[in-house]
């Protein structure tokens, strides 16, 4: 069997675990104070030329999501997602068993739109007997592998200020949405339009691993305490440090979120050779094909892959997704099983 399940069934670039073979003797200080974690923080701000920026490093989306929105909210204060956001459908509820309530808006393409986050500011307007909105919370990628445009992201950004709304980005994904071929995004750009935002790491070569970016260090001056108080400061926080550092040396990162989309995308235009509709127009290396049910169950004799939804009595979505590691033989070989049907 091979998978196309997730894109964190392999472990981590030979690079990361050279380096932390390499450095594993050298003492360093503890809780992200070490050399490595500095050095990895320099080159990120480097990256979103910003110097001021605050970076933190934490192990996980969903911890990540849950401290930084826990942490800048007020316990009366409420966050906006798209129904598909990673807040909502796949976090067992962490963010509402903090106190906060996650505003839902029901999106075709996983985006949030103005419209949607007015017609949520509008229906939360009887003060105090709703919860208040105070953050609207985007991923790049989406959940079904679409990305933001530059100038979607400038209406969002310039609405969120207008409303005194912060603009939160999921990069669990990032690196994919900023190797897509159609995006017209930088790491500059995204700190320029978002309050905060995260680079992922977990799904793009490293072991575990995000980086946070407070955009305006005045918004969450005291983050370090939230960071303790959660679990999330590492007394080796050098392992996440020392991954950071390797993934944003020499293009690392982005060259490995490259190579994913690439793998989703030729079987993507296989697909599409072959007549089958897609559920969502994605350039990242997640892709949803509407297949016959046969189909479906003879590829999964091979390949492992998630049965997004039916879309009626003979066919169903499924989600295809490649990684930093996929081998391009074993995307040729589903490409060559796909073509028989």
């Amino acid at each position: 069997m091979y998978s196309f399940k997730n894109d964190y069934s392999e472990g981590a670039h030979p690079n990361i675990l050279h380096k932390l073979m390499e450095a594993n003797l050298s003492q360093q200080a503890g809780y992200g104070e070490d050399t490595y974690s500095q050095e990895a923080k320099a080159l990120i701000k480097q990256q979103i030329n910003k110097p001021e920026a605050s970076v933190y490093f934490l192990s996980g989306g969903t911890q990540t999501n849950l401290i930084v929105i826990a942490s800048l909210l007020r316990i009366h204060e409420a966050v906006i997602s798209a129904k598909t956001g990673h807040i909502y459908a796949n976090e067992t509820g962490a963010i509402e068993a903090t106190g906060h309530r996650v505003i839902t808006v029901e999106t075709a393409d996983g985006k949030l739109r103005i419209a949607d986050i007015a017609q949520v500011l509008k229906e939360y307007a009887l003060r105090p007997h709703v919860v208040k909105p105070k953050m609207v919370y985007i991923s790049n990628s989406t959940e079904i592998g679409t990305i933001y445009q530059k100038w979607e992201l400038e209406e969002l950004s310039a609405y969120c200020r207008s409303e005194s709304l912060y603009l939160f980005m999921d990069g669990a994904r990032l690196g994919h949405a900023l190797t897509a071929t159609n995006n017209d995004l930088t790491l500059a750009d995204l700190s320029a339009l978002t309050d905060a935002f995260y680079i992922g790491g977990t799904k793009n070569g490293a072991l575990l691993g995000e980086a946070v970016v407070f955009n305006r260090p005045e918004i969450a001056p005291e983050f370090d305490y939230a960071l303790k108080q959660r679990g999330a400061l590492l007394a080796k926080g050098r392992l996440l440090g020392i991954q950071f550092l390797e993934l944003f040396k020499d293009d690392l990162y982005f060259n490995l979120a490259a190579h994913a989309n690439q793998m989703a995308q030729k079987i993507a235009l296989a697909l599409a050779e072959k007549g089958y509709a897609t559920l969502t127009q994605s350039t990242t290396n997640q892709i949803f094909p509407i297949l016959p049910n046969e189909v479906i169950s003879s590829l999964s004799q091979k390949y492992e892959f998630y049965v997004w939804k039916p879309i009626d009595a003979g066919h169903s979505a499924v989600r295809l997704i490649t990684s930093w590691a996929t081998d391009e033989s074993k995307v040729e070989e589903f490409i060559s099983d796909l073509k028989r049907f």
